[in-house]
């Protein structure tokens, strides 16, 4: 990025650390999860799986079904930051901003490569479970139910609906037919996501085109309280990439075994 710097040198994961993907109140003030739950306890004793594979952060599930962030060292307020991502399919991914030291806890820019999921939109981890996005993608398959490409969902057979109240938290969103013209299926698409003001505008691209808009100054959804969600996370946070858990309701739709997603060339500009 021109004036920018990279966060991730292409060899080590100097800079980043890993930390379980351990259920969080699902909105600031929520009920807390309960920890002597046996899967909260298999959660906290697993980071997910990260390495540096030829030059890119590649991301697995380390104990099969669960999950884990790769969070940045720093913390971050207003920026621009670049990266580029190549996700089996299927994984259930994403990239979240502003977020808390416990990872779960901010906002993500949602990289669902899987059934019933949506690519650029946002989701409010730990902060009101506000569901920002105006379409789902699910894959084509040849005549051995092998995935071949990317397409739109038929509503008809979603697992998670698209909805009026959805749509409406949006400022912008691309067209469906946008997105397949420049999605590149089994291949490197190059996002960029902008973060700025006390309650974020977040704005995404995918190949130079963009994809989403959310102020989150401006949304109502329910259990989303902007002043609650500065205090939990306040005017900086980190950077964190993420390995989703499976879950009885997707199973291995969600994260197939021994499946990866995989990131290089990330940088930041600070506004």
């Amino acid at each position: 990025m021109s004036g920018g710097r990279s966060l991730f040198d292409g060899k080590t994961l100097n800079g980043w650390h890993a930390v379980p993907r351990i259920p969080a109140a699902q909105y600031p003030g929520g009920p807390e999860p309960d920890k002597t739950n046996p899967k909260y306890q298999a959660a906290a004793n697993t980071k997910g799986c990260w390495e540096v594979k030829d030059g890119v952060i590649t991301g697995t599930q380390e104990v099969r079904g669960l999950g884990g962030y790769l969070l940045t060292d720093e913390t971050f307020a207003d920026f621009e930051l670049s990266y580029e991502a190549n996700p089996d399919w299927p994984v259930d991914t994403g990239l979240l901003v502003r977020t808390s030291a416990l990872g779960s806890q901010g906002f993500q820019i949602l990289l669902d490569h899987r059934k019933s999921g949506a690519i650029g939109g946002f989701y409010g981890n730990g902060i009101g479970s506000f569901h920002a996005i105006s379409f789902n993608v699910d894959a084509t398959v040849d005549s051995a139910g092998k995935a071949t490409g990317i397409r739109i969902e038929d509503s008809a057979t979603t697992l998670e609906p698209i909805t009026t109240e959805k749509r409406a938290l949006l400022s912008y969103s691309m067209m469906p037919e946008e997105f397949l013209k420049i999605w590149r299926w089994n291949d490197w698409n190059e996002f960029k996501v902008r973060c700025v003001g006390e309650y974020p505008i977040l704005t995404s691209w995918i190949n130079g085109v963009k994809a989403y808009e959310l102020d989150t100054g401006k949304i109502t959804w329910p259990n989303y309280n902007k002043e609650a969600v500065y205090k939990l996370l306040g005017r900086t946070g980190h950077i964190a990439l993420e390995i989703h858990d499976n879950d009885p309701r997707m199973g291995d739709t969600r994260w197939a075994p021994g499946n990866a997603c995989r990131w290089r060339n990330i940088g930041i500009n600070i506004l």
